[in-house]
């Protein structure tokens, strides 16, 4: 498992936890967290600008330089109007009642997540799948998950020939 592999999934676990703690044990709201990570970042940049001026060392990239490209902003607003078109396609089919199980299917995850918002707030929950997902992920990309698969697909592969002899 390369290192990009590995980072990725801790990097998120860590800025997950984080959030997790700023919102569930202090008890404060996600607007107070992005504050915090602005002055944060502010002050960072700051204390480096100082320093670096301090010790004539030119800043290697200036932060007002960096943009979000034209193609990026779009392609991002497409996948959030895709998503949110496709969800509200299936609640249309499954409120019209043509499809029977996609509306049980529909029911049965509403209660799951109104179950699930009883018994946990709503950071617990993010924070939770926030951690299956990186589970997920490690196990996805785990050498032992790869060997597995080479197993199965090879088992397949000889299963496939046996009965082809089988059948001369």
């Amino acid at each position: 498992m390369g290192s990009w592999e590995v980072g990725r999934p801790a990097v998120l676990l860590v800025c997950g936890s984080l959030v997790y703690y700023h919102c569930a044990y202090r008890q404060s709201s996600l607007l107070s967290l992005i504050a915090d990570v602005f002055i944060v970042l502010l002050c960072s940049l700051a204390i480096l600008g100082m320093l670096f001026r301090q010790m004539n060392i030119s800043v290697p990239v200036d932060p007002l330089e960096w943009q979000i490209s034209q193609d990026t902003a779009n392609t991002f607003a497409a996948c959030m109007a895709n998503t949110i078109g496709a969800a509200e396609s299936v609640l249309r089919v499954a409120a019209t009642g043509h499809d029977k199980r996609l509306f049980l299917k529909v029911v049965f995850i509403l209660y799951l997540l109104s179950a699930l918002g009883r018994l946990a707030s709503g950071p617990t929950v993010a924070y939770i799948g926030l951690c299956l997902l990186c589970l997920y992920i490690f196990a996805h990309n785990s050498p032992l998950m790869h060997r597995l698969d080479l197993r199965r697909s090879a088992g397949g592969a000889q299963d496939g020939a046996q009965l082809i002899d089988s059948a001369r």
